[in-house]
């Protein structure tokens, strides 16, 4: 499960880091975008997508595996592959700025909006799932698991899309900023494409209590 965002990261420190890094000036003359403090959006941003990315990334695994169902798996498939990826270029650039992957800040500190979700049982952001919905995730099939992942993923993406546009509206960094659009931007367009996969299936997006 590590090989795409370690192979991502490894593109990014080779490709798109440099756009981000303060080193004089780029190929075409402008002064590029200074390092980030450790409490700044912009590493803030990348520290916790990149772990609400995770766990993305292991809901679809798990429902990889759970299901035969061809437009399940396939939206599994592209969730893992362009989460992984973004995961390990934010990686990346924290790792190119010098900065520790972790911190001791409190998840979303860096919106300095009183954000005031409460980690619970792994759930450390608004939309992740908790714990014991992973739990019951890997103990469904077909149907059910499909239902199940579709609903949590759905609400995995309205916290994600919360998080970026957050990052969208402060931002100083222009290349961090238009992934974080682009983060917003599909994430919208999936969650109406599972709402409609929940439709299919007489279900519904709200997530059933544990």
């Amino acid at each position: 499960m590590w090989w795409p965002a370690a192979l991502a990261a490894a593109v990014a420190l080779a490709l798109g880091v440099p756009a981000l890094v303060a080193s004089g000036t780029s190929a075409s003359g402008s002064a590029s975008v200074a390092v980030p403090a450790d409490d700044s959006p912009e590493a803030g941003f990348a520290r916790d997508m990149a772990t609400h990315h995770q766990q993305a990334v292991d809901l679809s695994f798990i429902v990889r595996d759970r299901t035969a169902d061809e437009p399940t798996r396939t939206l599994a498939f592209d969730i893992i592959n362009t989460q992984a990826n973004q995961r390990g270029m934010m990686m990346g650039w924290i790792d190119q700025w010098g900065l520790s992957q972790h911190s001791a800040a409190k998840p979303m500190a860096w919106m300095r909006m009183g954000h005031d979700y409460e980690a619970h049982d792994g759930s450390l952001m608004p939309g992740m799932a908790t714990n014991t919905q992973m739990a019951k995730l890997r103990s469904l099939s077909g149907r059910d698991a499909e239902v199940f992942y579709l609903q949590l993923m759905i609400q995995h993406h309205k916290g994600g899309v919360e998080m970026a546009q957050g990052y969208v509206d402060m931002a100083k960094n222009d290349v961090e900023k238009r992934l974080a659009q682009s983060m917003v931007t599909a994430q919208t367009s999936e969650v109406e494409l599972m709402t409609d996969m929940l439709k299919e299936r007489g279900a519904t997006p709200d997530v059933p209590a544990s």
